[in-house]
């Protein structure tokens, strides 16, 4: 029923700029410089990604470079006071690198970079090869669709699904990405569902529901006039 979802090809960058692993320390930070990103692929042989090096791998040369960590710090940042030591990206880098796919879904790939707390990913192919690398402002970028946009597949793949005419009578506005669906429903236990089926449309911010069930219908014995909080209280896990 849904429409195709976004994917990562969709929305990445894909010219990038990477390093090999003999890249030295002064060259990586010359690149971030010209090219103005945080961080770089490491690539070794025809382009198979290895590791990624960021401003965070760098940062412990400036970091220990007039300090004499204690005991405990040591043994806490064991990583860390490695790569203050390292002069290039085969010492720098994190590794292996975290990485994605061109045809994973916008949320496939909001769910790694949150649990590994990262802010992007390099793109590869199935052979591990380069393709583009992807941020946390990329996959935003979702969220500037036009609002008739997204009014147009709520009809579309939520509203002419669940509450087809004559049974219903359901009207889709959308302003700053917050859907609203008003009008008169066959069916209220069918509120709870279409909030669900909103909410996974990329680029909706949230919903509100004024619906009330037809008289004499299926599920209108309790009038509602459904609010987002209210569906939220049914379905807690609508999100």
């Amino acid at each position: 029923m849904h429409g195709t979802p976004h994917i990562v090809s969709d929305v990445m960058t894909h010219t990038v700029t990477a390093v090999g692993r003999n890249a030295t320390f002064k060259e990586i930070v010359r690149m971030m410089q010209d090219w103005k990103v945080s961080a770089l692929p490491v690539l070794e042989g025809e382009g198979r990604v290895v590791g990624l090096v960021s401003e965070a791998d760098l940062l412990p040369k400036e970091e220990f470079r007039d300090s004499d960590p204690d005991r405990y710090t040591q043994l806490r940042r064991l990583s860390d006071l490695a790569k203050a030591g390292g002069v290039s990206a085969q010492e720098l880098m994190t590794a292996p690198a975290l990485t994605t796919r061109p045809g994973a879904t916008l949320a496939e790939a909001a769910r790694t970079m949150a649990r590994a707390r990262v802010k992007r990913l390099p793109v590869v192919n199935e052979l591990g090869m380069l393709e583009g690398i992807v941020s946390r402002s990329d996959l935003l970028k979702v969220f500037l669709r036009d609002d008739e946009d997204l009014a147009e597949e709520v009809r579309r793949e939520v509203v002419a699904y669940l509450f087809p005419p004559p049974g219903s009578a359901v009207r889709v506005q959308v302003h700053d990405g917050v859907v609203k669906l008003a009008g008169r429903v066959r069916d209220t236990s069918l509120v709870p569902v279409a909030a669900r089926l909103v909410r996974a449309v990329e680029g909706v911010v949230d919903v509100d529901f004024e619906l009330a069930g037809r008289e004499g219908a299926e599920g209108s014995s309790a009038p509602t006039g459904n609010t987002a909080t209210e569906v939220r209280d049914s379905e807690p896990d609508a999100r």
